[in-house]
């Protein structure tokens, strides 16, 4: 999507991915994309001179949103599964010697890390925040060899101008007023009594803007603020325009699943962005 709208003709758009929510969503748009599936499964040397390599390891492993669990520990430096994610996008670059490459990362990794990736691509990072081209702030580092990227311009998008009308999604609470509190950038309240004011009880201002959109548990946290005891619960189509996608990019999947894929994405017009300088170079 984001190659399209900088202009770019594809001839063969190769992915490797395993999930199959996003291979469906991709082949339901995209029916000519080559799913190639695990990239422990190539030494990518069949893809010698391709023209884009684009990848990011998922953040799973490294995001500083990631609670330290039994299951799944933070990892701080380069052993773990984030790590050898990484070196496969490593493994790719030197076996493809692309003439241009993207490699994209959480700017809240551990700074271990961020040096250790800085170090393996040879060059800085840029970082761009979503919120300059959407109605939701994403902060994200792009290793990038394509030169003389500049920040986009902001388009001074908000909630107010994603909303979807439907007042089926309006909830009122009688309980919200009792215990409301205003913060900078929503509304929170404490429908449990026992004065947890957790994430799912916030509602945010049409005025503003959306945190970054998660993997999981979207639609109880982006609540918009109506007023008084009234909010709105979010749908797949507004959390598809936060991340700059066509409306109903994700129809193909149940509700919690488009969820779930849109979080794992990129915004795609700051994709698009960067790779228009690609068009300065010819």
């Amino acid at each position: 999507m984001a190659l399209e709208r900088a202009n770019i003709e594809v001839e063969k758009y190769y992915a490797f991915e395993t999930d199959p929510n996003p291979i469906k969503v991709t082949q339901d748009n995209f029916q000519d994309t080559i799913q190639c599936g695990d990239v422990f499964n190539s030494d990518f040397i069949e893809f010698k001179d391709i023209d884009i390599l684009i990848g990011g390891s998922p953040c799973t492993f490294w995001s500083k949103a990631k609670a330290h669990t039994a299951k799944i520990k933070k990892e701080l430096d380069t052993e773990g599964q984030g790590w050898k994610l990484f070196e496969r996008y490593l493994l790719a670059l030197e076996n493809t010697k692309p003439k241009y490459f993207l490699y994209e990362n959480n700017e809240g990794i551990p700074d271990d890390i961020k040096n250790a990736i800085t170090k393996s691509l040879k060059i800085e990072p840029i970082m761009i925040n979503s919120n300059l081209v959407s109605a939701q702030n994403r902060k994200r580092l792009y290793w990038t060899n394509i030169p003389n990227i500049t920040q986009p311009e902001d388009k001074n998008i908000f909630i107010k101008d994603i909303i979807v009308d439907d007042p089926d999604l309006i909830r009122i609470d009688e309980r919200i007023e009792k215990t409301i509190i205003k913060s900078k950038n929503y509304m929170k309240y404490d429908l449990s009594g026992k004065g947890y004011y957790s994430q799912q009880d916030r509602a945010y201002f049409k005025e503003g803007k959306f945190p970054t959109v998660p993997k999981s548990r979207t639609e109880t946290k982006f609540n918009i603020y109506i007023e008084g005891s009234t909010y709105k619960k979010t749908c797949p189509i507004e959390i598809e325009r936060a991340q700059t996608l066509p409306d109903n990019y994700t129809k193909c999947l149940p509700k919690t699943r488009r969820f779930e894929v849109i979080g794992n994405g990129w915004t795609v017009d700051v994709i698009a962005h960067i790779l228009s300088f690609i068009h300065k170079q010819i």
